[in-house]
């Protein structure tokens, strides 16, 4: 039961700690910000992946969830060596978890401005691209998206 407790305010805590690398998704700080519009081909687009966060939170509930079930075997000084054992190992697994949870399907997405520069800009997944494709380029405070 506590381990089943833990198990959910962690991935609680984790979904909580997610970023948005959309071109569709704004920070509240960005609303109303003027943004410079640039436009482009799609000179090629590739799948990559965007690195899940290791906050120590994913460590730290995982730590007390292995302490916790270390703690329930044996007895006296076998108790704590599992208690220790169990808490080492939940923070290795906790903290693999929280940067798998994290991570995020991307596109590193290469594009040829009307200039002839090329730019790769890597975001989200979560529109589709193909070469060829006229697209923008949204640009704000050092963060470029690529819209359709």
């Amino acid at each position: 039961m506590k381990t089943t407790v833990l198990l959910t305010a962690l991935a609680a805590a984790l979904a909580g700690c997610a970023t948005h690398e959309s071109a569709n998704v704004y920070d509240k700080h960005e609303a109303g910000r003027e943004q410079v519009v640039r436009f482009a081909t799609v000179d090629s687009v590739r799948k990559v992946t965007i690195q899940g966060s290791q906050s120590g939170l994913g460590g730290a509930a995982g730590g007390v969830v292995g302490g916790v079930a270390g703690s329930g075997v044996g007895r006296g000084k076998e108790s704590a060596v599992a208690t220790v054992l169990g808490g080492v190992a939940g923070g290795v697994v906790g903290n693999a978890i929280e940067e798998k949870v994290t991570s995020k399907d991307a596109l590193e997405i290469t594009v040829r401005l009307d200039s002839g520069e090329l730019r790769a800009i890597v975001q989200e997944a979560d529109e589709a691209f193909h070469p060829g494709q006229r697209v923008r380029l949204l640009t704000s405070g050092g963060v470029t998206r690529v819209t359709p």
